[in-house]
């Protein structure tokens, strides 16, 4: 079975990112070069095509880049821009017809797979704030404003005959880039010209003010200790550490290196600490279902709660079973007397480190093989699988056998 690592919502973003530098690359690369006919179109595609494809593809490129950072938010209208514009870089790389956008089609055609296998995992509304509002139909306004007005007075500018023309002029002017082939012959083309320089210029100023926004934001919640809306929405298949403890950095520790984790606490500077070491953190109620419900317990694979107080412990694993009765929940006992409330509450597998502890001391002390209890308790099952049998190996495999007839976390 393949790894939903590969086939999910990262996969498809980091995939979109992919096919969008193909075929800019692609694109660039045809435009500057011969094309090499290749495949069974070649005979079929005139010498001017492949040209043309590829000076679109690198365009389809940019937008492919913007649909891409859309993904990441999870917007939904950015899932079906991208799904016109996987099928449009595979056809623009197959009219190339050469060996260098073969690698454009292979990964169009996986992406399209891909994102569409993904469709419900972005379903985001495009919720546009009045100033993003208001930064499009500037720019839109601007751009229309220099079109028209520069069309209609036409036979005022050198160089401008059709509508192409004029809407090339307000786009170079707008971009203060002023090739000076279409120029103003009149006092009032010039006049003209120079409004929509202030127009079109002002309306670029405030868009980029809108698009750098969203970057800052991202900055300031890394700072303070917090996850944005994007990095949440884009979990899945991770550990949700609920609360931070005595064992929560040994938890990270072995975490690290085996599968991602987020940490759920409500204390901020213990946050902001953990942040700094780049550990995806989420500052709220690890207890909390609105808290669970955003850091994704619907689609992660284990809960971990191993906080110094097992009230708290108790109320988080009972909420975290409620919003995924399938995900797998273990847990630490600070006090052994609580095991088993613990597991009422819905735990899987509880652990007492103060009772394993002493049980390996004891037998370390006593000459006995230690290493071997501690292995055992490292290789444990879940109780699913293997439930505990009447002979009692299950409670030995789950912390060992009370040598006075206590009983000692196991799985439920």
């Amino acid at each position: 079975m393949v790894s939903r690592q590969w086939i999910g919502g990262r996969a498809s973003v980091a995939l979109t990112f992919a096919v969008a530098i193909a075929s800019v690359v692609t694109g660039i690369a045809n435009i500057g070069a011969p094309p090499r006919p290749i495949g069974p179109i070649a005979a079929l595609v005139p010498e001017f095509v492949p040209i043309i494809a590829g000076f679109t593809g690198a365009l389809t490129g940019f937008l492919l880049l913007a649909s891409a950072f859309g993904l990441r938010r999870g917007l939904r209208a950015a899932w079906y821009a991208t799904m016109v514009l996987f099928p449009v870089t595979a056809a623009q790389g197959a009219l190339q017809s050469n060996e260098r956008a073969v690698p454009l089609v292979a990964l169009s055609v996986v992406a399209f797979l891909v994102l569409g296998f993904n469709r419900k995992r972005f379903h985001r509304d495009l919720d546009l704030s009045a100033t993003e509002l208001a930064a499009l139909a500037a720019i839109i306004g601007a751009q229309t404003y220099g079109t028209v007005g520069a069309y209609a007075l036409r036979e005022q500018f050198n160089g401008l005959d059709n509508l192409v023309d004029a809407f090339y002029f307000a786009l170079v002017t707008g971009s203060t880039v002023g090739y000076g082939d279409i120029t103003p012959s009149t006092p009032i083309a010039r006049l003209f010209g120079m409004s929509v320089l202030l127009v079109t210029v002002s309306s670029f100023a405030v868009a980029l003010g809108v698009l750098l926004t969203p970057a800052i934001e991202a900055r300031l919640s890394k700072a303070l200790g917090r996850m944005t809306e994007t990095q949440l929405d884009l979990l899945e298949n991770h550990v949700l550490v609920l609360g931070y403890g005595d064992l929560t950095e040994p938890i990270l520790e072995e975490l690290a290196s085996k599968a991602p984790y987020v940490v759920i606490t409500r204390d901020t500077e213990r946050a902001r600490i953990l942040s700094d070491r780049d550990v995806d953190v989420f500052t709220a109620d690890p207890s909390d279902a609105e808290s669970l419900q955003r850091a994704r317990v619907d689609t992660a694979r284990a809960v971990v709660v191993a906080t110094n107080n097992d009230a708290e412990d108790a109320l988080a694993i009972l909420t975290a079973r409620q919003l995924n009765p399938e995900v797998r929940i273990v847990a630490a006992a600070s006090n052994r007397e609580n095991v088993d409330k613990l597991k009422r509450a819905g735990a899987d597998t509880v652990i007492s480190p103060t009772t394993l502890g002493g049980h390996l001391m004891a037998e370390s002390a006593l000459g006995g093989d230690s290493e071997r209890v501690e292995q055992k308790v490292m290789e444990e099952k879940p109780s699913k699988e293997h439930p505990v049998d009447e002979e009692g190996d299950g409670a030995e495999a789950s912390g060992g056998a009370d040598p006075d007839g206590g009983s000692e976390p196991g799985d439920r």
